[in-house]
């Protein structure tokens, strides 16, 4: 039976009829309407019911970003949305007569790679979004872990750095201002001032007045000296956070996911390296894989739905 996703992000909203396979039947976007939390409710229920209609769906899944509750049903708070312990499922289930379950954006997406991309073969996986921040999930023994109040694998907020830089959360020293699409672009323009292996980074930004996300990666494409310094310092940050991980959750897998994750084994190798370097008891842990994600744009919304699916399978 069929069961439809929908994946809340901060400029659109997706949505997808999805297969028990994880296959995409029809899909749907629209921008989000930010300045009117109301006005999502509204689109995720036209949505809903454009994709159910004629078809036999079994449940519906919403992802969102922040933190969502154990019940998967209220969203304790969300970035770039007002929603403030908003009762979501409720507001939704009034509106449409199917099962609905809430979840964090990052879980949905990691679920997804568990169940039909990099991370299908094995029984424990954590993987790490690398985008504007750093998002993660956790799947140990099969099941996607979310901590006991629904808000864990917050992997982005695990310090590396203490007192190091602020960051959004309101801590210092997170992963998310080192291992970021943020921090490569600030990484970058450090390269850049220096000049040196930054010649290619400064004469980008002197044309442009700015540089820009898009512009290290295309000079990370050509090969750019400066370019592949900054994204081998982001690697090495990120391997040492795995290694952190590692050592609490003991994953058979890494997947990286996220736009960063394009770079593939210009990011991996770093990564790997670095993980190696800072790895307790090197030589007698065993070693995980270290993969990009296979899903990309659709991790969202299938795993949104896969998880609504069996939610509504366990009722």
């Amino acid at each position: 039976m069929h069961a439809i996703g929908i994946d809340i992000g901060g400029t659109k909203i997706a949505g997808a009829l999805v297969s028990d396979l994880g296959e995409i039947i029809a899909e749907d976007r629209v921008a989000t309407p930010t300045s009117n939390s109301d006005a999502i409710i509204d689109v995720v229920v036209a949505m809903i019911e454009k994709l159910s209609d004629g078809q036999d769906v079994a449940a519906a899944g919403v992802a969102a970003p922040g933190f969502i509750d154990a019940a998967q049903s209220t969203v304790y708070y969300t970035p770039n949305i007002s929603w403030r312990h908003e009762p979501l499922r409720d507001r939704l289930t009034k509106r449409l007569d199917l099962a609905i379950t809430i979840d964090n954006d990052a879980n949905a997406a990691g679920w997804a790679e568990f169940r039909f991309g990099a991370g299908r073969l094995v029984s424990d996986m954590t993987m790490l979004t690398i985008g504007t921040g750093v998002g993660g999930a956790i799947v140990t023994q099969d099941r996607l872990f979310r901590g006991g109040f629904g808000a864990g694998a917050e992997l982005g907020h695990m310090r590396v750095v203490p007192d190091g830089l602020p960051c959004g959360c309101g801590a210092h020293g997170c992963i998310e201002q080192y291992g970021s699409g943020r921090a490569l672009l600030r990484m970058a323009n450090a390269i850049a001032d220096v000049g040196g292996i930054g010649l290619g980074l400064a004469t980008v930004r002197e044309q442009r007045g700015t540089l820009t996300g898009p512009d290290v990666a295309a000079l990370i494409v050509d090969g750019d000296p400066g370019a592949l310094q900054a994204l081998r310092e982001l690697g090495g940050w990120l391997g040492q956070a795995c290694a952190s991980l590692s050592a609490v959750l003991d994953p058979q897998i890494f997947v990286i996911g996220g736009g960063v994750a394009v770079a593939g084994d210009l990011l991996l190798d770093p990564i790997r390296e670095s993980y190696l370097n800072h790895l307790p008891a090197r030589g007698f842990h065993p070693e995980p894989e270290f993969v990009i994600a296979e899903l990309v744009n659709d991790a969202g919304v299938v795993g949104a739905a896969d998880l609504a699916r069996l939610h509504a399978e366990t009722r």
